[in-house]
């Protein structure tokens, strides 16, 4: 079964940075441990307050079941994210393993 990456890019807005970043940890902490997920946050080299989240699951059968499985924390957390995101938006990715 090949395995599902799914992205999510988008910038902070500068004067959140730090406020993001401390939500970016409490994300982390809740969806790798509570959420049992393989779940990372990068920030793009040489673009400060550029960001990708990155999901990577275990087959396209895991990846159909991300959102269905959010608990209200997470939702909370997701919510709480969009105050942050700059006025270009969220950009999607998912690739398909292929060997």
């Amino acid at each position: 079964m090949p395995r599902v990456m799914f992205t999510i890019s988008y910038g902070v807005k500068p004067e959140m940075r730090e406020q993001y970043l401390e939500l970016a940890r409490q994300m982390k902490e809740h969806l790798t441990t509570v959420g049992k997920k393989d779940y990372s946050v990068f920030e793009v080299k040489g673009k400060r307050n550029q960001f990708t989240e990155v999901f990577i699951t275990n087959s396209i059968e895991d990846y159909d079941a991300l959102e269905d499985n959010q608990d209200e924390k997470t939702e909370s957390l997701v919510r709480r994210l969009e105050e942050f995101v700059d006025d270009e938006g969220m950009k999607y990715g998912t690739i398909i393993e292929a060997i």
